[in-house]
């Protein structure tokens, strides 16, 4: 084909602005919309049912612990798809019983480890690679290491404490793992089933929480692989990473059996390539929300994340809203050489930092792989959130008692910045050095284990928002400075005078929005970096309310003044023109009374620990696990010996052992049911129960209904049944509602019926079965036909599509009212016959979450 000068010169600009975008990275790919919507109903599960059905809409249950919030499947719709579906958003948009929904859209996430495979001893263990985890070992540039064999000295080992591992999976089945497995900490989202192991394939690309689990809980002295930080843990995984990720995945993820779990780790985010701003979704952040309020019995969900691998694209944590939340302990990394890893990502969230990967020729983390396989080559941020992960579960041993701040308050407290080299380390008005790279420093098990038995609880926090008068501003020059004045919120009851997290949240338009640099300076004269330039990040769009942490200013009071800057950090063309900071407002997280308060007791070895850390050289000393009792000393459910006078302390149980506290009982309680040897949790409504789910309950709670013929409790009685106000009992099989069981409570009657003398009677016209009423509409439509076909021939007259159109809707219109012929409306597919008040001999199948139906129908 010959193409005109004119159309192929525009071809060819055509091609050119292609590879222009391409070669910028500026195409910003459009979102991909999935076939699912997050919906909060205004009610239960049965309203759940109700607006789903009405909807044209399947309900597939619950959203891990969120309540009120079901994800519903679009029927009929590709699983993808570039467009919205505009029509269900409309229905959904203004159903009163809707509060909140969202379609759901892909999300990368990116597992944080990095694509490349290729001494004396403190305890006498026979583990083969026990001697090769150099950062247990003193392995560490100058000596240094994390001081986790100096914790085990002090006995303590992680048991009782349950991690699960947010990833691709677990082997639980590994020879090195399966002592620990814990199946109630474990749970495939993707599948949808109680079993984590991972999809195996050519390249073992699903090896990332088997690796993961592996330093966190990997069992000591069993002759297989490496020994875990906490060896004796209980260890699960969530399978989540290997299929389509999108919010409603994450929040179930993130919430999955919280009174079970005590440590979430999560290695991986939005892609780290120096481009992306995103972070947790509405349903993600609802289940970070609730497991700091909820989770491990109102002390808080631990979440340890991997602060990101993003170095080598110049990215920056604090664009992650994972390893930018106040609700996470984000996590960095340092090599054996005790500098900068490539990978590592900068950020003024970074709390702390524990060993992994350098360069290439550096060594690399020991622990299990796949196939029951060990490795030692496991790399990147992906490795240091389980190691950490391992620590807080020493620290949770040694203090059960300790609540998801005090962790954070611990951990930093006795972080060491000594142990790396090129931290560029700022000193803090408290005194503390902090850094970009390395947070408060390289985390030590053995000082956290100290301060953790003297930790008394921090006292409640508050939250003091500061707005600035500063709005919709332009921005030109180099630099801009904005200003916020605050005393604190002194007097409104939200006081701050001892900092923990501050946020700056802030919109701001920029482009290249990656050559912005934010720094925020306190009262008291320390000064962070909460964006560093990203020079990679070509967007336009600018930040929207985005809010950038900083723990660089921990512990000191917030009065007085503090200070913004706005720079363009980009070298050759370092003005601002152009520019706009429409808001930003300062969010001071913290307390009013001094926080720190420890108990004045020694701690266990004479060993002292401060931020200024001595190398530990190895030594040949062992040490032995927590002694043991005399059995007289024991509870009466102990059997076996104990360690305490605890039913929590037993070494096996005489009866049973309660799922949550792993108490010894005599016999399974309210809100329990027996599982062999197990007492474990009844489904939330259910008083007593047969079962997990919530179809199983036997006997419900004060205030809520039980529907024997479900085994249901609800608030409100199904239509077609009464109460007794304990139990829901079916109504008379011609009554809609009723008062009773018998025909003279009808209160309304089904439409095949009508109210006469105080009961209700079946009308004349429905009086025959419906197998009857079938057979008489199809001869109906049959005779119909016929004597139109006939009086059509005898009148010489060929029959039209009119007049049989006709015939077929009269017929039809009479079959849905005798609801034997249904039709779908708009683009809703599998609409119910029923218009929402009649619901005789109706049949609906309801689906929870544990993929249990049963019928709802209330015939007698």
């Amino acid at each position: 084909m010959v193409l005109s000068p004119s159309l192929s010169s525009l071809r060819s600009q055509h091609v050119c602005v292609f590879w222009v975008l391409l070669l910028t990275g500026s195409v910003v790919p459009k979102e991909i919309y999935l076939n699912k919507i997050a919906v909060h109903i205004k009610g239960d599960h049965h309203e759940a049912e109700r607006v789903a059905r009405e909807a044209g809409l399947h309900n597939l249950g619950q959203i891990g612990s969120l309540e009120g919030h079901y994800l519903f499947e679009i029927p009929h719709r590709q699983a993808r798809s570039a467009d919205p579906s505009h029509d269900h958003h409309s229905y959904l948009s203004a159903h009163p019983q809707v509060h909140w929904f969202e379609q759901q859209v892909v999300r990368t996430r990116s597992k944080r480890d990095l694509v490349t495979e290729t001494q004396s001893q403190e305890f006498r263990l026979n583990d083969p690679y026990y001697k090769t985890q150099w950062y247990l070992h003193g392995g560490g540039h100058g000596g240094f290491d994390m001081n986790v064999i100096d914790a085990w000295k002090k006995g303590v080992t992680g048991k009782d404490i349950v991690v699960s591992i947010l990833d691709d999976g677990i082997e639980r089945d590994h020879p090195d793992l399966q002592a620990n497995y814990d199946p109630y900490a474990s749970y495939d989202v993707n599948a949808q089933d109680n079993d984590p192991m991972p999809r195996y394939d050519s390249t073992d690309e699903n090896r990332h929480g088997t690796r993961c689990a592996g330093e966190v809980s990997a069992s000591a002295n069993n002759s297989q692989c490496s020994v875990g930080i906490a060896y004796n843990s209980k260890i699960g995984g969530v399978r989540m990473l290997d299929g389509e990720v999108f919010d409603a995945v994450e929040a179930a993820s993130l919430s999955f059996n919280r009174s079970h779990i005590h440590i979430y780790s999560a290695s991986w985010g939005p892609d780290d390539d120096g481009r992306v701003v995103d972070g947790p979704g509405p349903l993600a952040k609802k289940a970070f929300e609730n497991g700091i309020k909820y989770g491990r019995g109102g002390k808080g969900s631990i979440f340890v994340w991997a602060s990101g691998n993003g170095g080598s694209a110049q990215d920056s944590c604090n664009c992650d809203g994972y390893a930018n939340s106040i609700y996470t302990l984000s996590i960095s990394s340092t090599s054996e050489h005790g500098t900068k890893p490539w990978y590592l990502e900068e950020c003024a969230s970074t709390l702390a930092t524990t060993y992994s990967s350098g360069a290439y020729n550096e060594k690399q983390i020991v622990t299990v792989d796949l196939h029951k396989r060990c490795t030692q080559s496991h790399t990147g941020t992906s490795a240091s959130a389980p190691l950490a992960a391992g620590i807080v579960a020493l620290i949770l041993e040694a203090n059960p008692e300790l609540t998801w701040r005090d962790v954070q308050y611990i951990t930093l407290m006795t972080s060491r910045p000594g142990p790396m080299v090129d931290g560029q380390w700022v000193t803090n008005a408290l005194g503390r050095k902090v850094s970009l790279r390395y947070g408060y420093g390289l985390m030590d098990a053995s000082a956290m284990v100290d301060l953790a038995k003297q930790w008394h609880n921090v006292p409640e926090v508050h939250v003091c928002l500061e707005p600035s008068k500063d709005e919709n501003v332009g921005l030109t020059g180099r630099k801009y400075t904005s200003i916020i004045t605050t005393d604190g919120c002194e007097g409104q009851g939200t006081e701050v005078q001892f900092l923990e997290h501050v946020q700056c949240r802030m919109t701001l338009a920029f482009h290249p929005r990656g050559s912005l640099v934010l720094h925020l300076t306190s009262p008291q004269g320390t000064r962070s970096t909460i964006l560093p330039r990203r020079p990679n990040d070509v967007s336009s769009t600018g930040f929207n309310d985005w809010p950038f942490l900083s723990v660089h200013f921990w512990g000191e009071d917030p009065r007085g003044k503090w200070t913004l800057e706005i720079e363009n950090g980009n070298p050759y063309s370092p003005n601002l023109d152009g520019g706009r900071l429409v808001s930003w407002a300062l969010v001071f997280h913290g307390t009013k009374e001094q926080p720190v308060r420890v108990r004045n007791t020694a701690p266990d070895t004479d060993t002292k620990h401060s931020t200024t850390a001595t190398p530990r050289h190895a030594s040949t000393t062992t040490t032995s696990p927590k002694s043991t009792i005399p059995a007289e000393k024991c509870h009466a459910e102990c059997e076996g010996g104990c360690t305490g006078t605890e039913a929590t302390d037993c070494m096996a149980c005489k009866h049973f052992t309660n799922q949550t506290n792993r108490m010894c009982v005599a016999s399974c309680g309210k809100g329990t049911y027996k599982d062999h040897t197990m007492c474990k949790e009844c489904g939330e409504s259910c008083r007593t129960c047969s079962g997990p789910t919530l179809v199983q309950c036997l006997s419900c709670y004060p205030g809520v209904k039980f529907h024997p013929k479900h085994n249901t409790c609800a608030e409100d009685c199904m239509v077609g049944t009464y109460t007794d106000n304990i139990h829901c009992l079916p109504c008379d099989k011609s009554c809609k509602s009723c008062r009773g069981p018998s025909a003279e409570d009808c209160l309304t009657c089904k439409s095949t019926f009508h109210l006469q003398d105080g009961r209700c009677s079946q009308s004349w016209t429905t009086k025959m079965e419906g197998s009857m009423q079938g057979l008489v509409l199809g001869l109906v439509l049959l005779c119909s036909l016929l004597l139109l076909v006939i009086g059509m021939a005898l009148a010489g007259l060929k029959p039209s599509r009119q007049g049989c159109s006709t015939t077929g809707v009269v017929v039809a219109v009479l079959a849905q009212r005798q609801r034997k012929l249904c039709w779908a409306y708009s683009r809703y597919d599998k609409l119910p016959c029923h218009d929402g008040d009649e619901e005789e001999e109706s049949k609906v199948s309801m689906t929870y979450a544990n993929g249990i139906d049963f019928d709802d129908d209330f015939k007698s």
